[in-house]
This record gives structure tokens, sequence and C-alpha cells, in this order.
């Protein structure tokens, strides 16, 4: 007697996580740009530029450097590289450190969290407001 099994369905993999930023980035024309996406760093990413000159005389660069590698998109700008990472705000930079920490490290953007008054459980996204949502 023979049995046939089916295979289990592949698992997908998310490598790209979008979010808006708490300010955004300002451009030359005064345009706000705070919805984009970040991608899950390669190991690339992580070696080249820890060799980097910038990194070798400014080690805290390397953040600079991995951002401008993994947000593949920041409203609708064409690119996003070192010199738009650089003039974010401090609450923008700090915010997308957390999510590339939270998505590469811990693999989710996502937190169990209870209701102070209800005491219901529910899953929120850490990645930033969704439009119509305040």
């Amino acid at each position: 007697m023979s049995t046939t099994t089916t295979p289990a369905p592949a698992t997908v993999l998310r490598t790209e996580y979008p979010f808006t930023l708490p300010r955004g980035f300002v451009d030359e024309q005064g345009t706000v740009h705070r919805d984009g996406v970040l991608r899950l760093a390669t190991a690339r990413d992580e070696l080249s530029t820890q060799t980097d000159q910038r990194v070798r005389q400014n080690p805290a660069y390397l953040t600079v450097l991995l951002l401008a590698r993994t947000v593949t998109r920041l409203g609708t700008l064409s690119t996003v590289d070192s010199l738009v990472v650089e003039s974010l705000f401090a609450s923008d930079l700090a915010f997308l450190q957390d999510l590339y920490r939270r998505v590469n490290a811990d693999g989710h953007t996502e937190a169990e969290v209870r209701c102070p008054s209800c005491a219901q459980e529910f899953t929120v996204s850490l990645a930033g407001d969704r439009p119509g949502e305040r």
C-alpha cells in the first residue's frame, strides 16, 4: 500500500517592512516624506558598511550607512542615500534604528500589549501610523 504525502506549504519569508516616520524627511522643496519601506539586512550590508572609511573614523556612522542601504523607499524620493539619512530628524533616526533592530534581530515589528482599562490583550504594529489612523 502506497501513501502519498502532500508537501507542506512553503513558508513565505517577509523581507520588506512598511513604516511611517514620526516627523518625516523634508526635501529641498519642502515636501515631507513619511511613508517608506525597510528591507531585511543581508550579511553583505552588515559587513561592507563596517569597512567604510567614514565608519572607521566615526563608528556611530555605521547606523547611517546601514539605513541608507536598507531603506528602499521613502515617500516619493528617487533614492535614499546617506545624505538623506543624515538629514533625518533625530526622532526619525531613532525610530528607524529601533525598527532596523526589531526587523533584523527580533524578526517582527509587532508587540503584544494589554489595554490598561479592560485588560484585553492584542497585537500592535510598531512600524508607525497607517493612513487614516492616529
